[in-house]
């Protein structure tokens, strides 16, 4: 029995991505809330984020990262150069951490 094939969008992944982010709230959208925009696995949205970041330097606009912050402590990641959630909290090891959320900024 063969897989079924991924969704057909009318758009690239990257441009249904910053079409999401266009639209986002005030707070961004986490990876979870663009992966169910697009249609793709949340593990995929990090290293498609990676690529759109650089197309929009290269247009001067650019992608806000609003960091992650442990619920434990509320440690925030201010200096995570890495799009995905951190495994631990650096201050107290609790590993109940609120996602970094993405918008689009000017």
């Amino acid at each position: 029995m063969s897989q079924p094939g991924p969704q057909a969008r009318g758009s690239t992944v990257r441009a249904a991505l910053e079409a999401a982010l266009a639209e986002a709230p005030e707070a961004g959208l986490t990876a979870r809330e663009l992966s169910a925009a697009v249609g793709i696995s949340e593990k995929d949205v990090a290293e498609h984020l990676v690529h759109l970041d650089k197309s929009l330097k290269a247009l001067g606009g650019r992608l806000q990262v609003v960091p992650a912050e442990c619920l434990a402590c509320g440690f925030v990641f201010r200096d995570r150069t890495r799009f995905t959630r951190p495994g631990a909290c650096p201050k107290c090891r609790a590993t109940r951490i609120d996602p970094p959320a993405f918008r689009l900024g000017h």
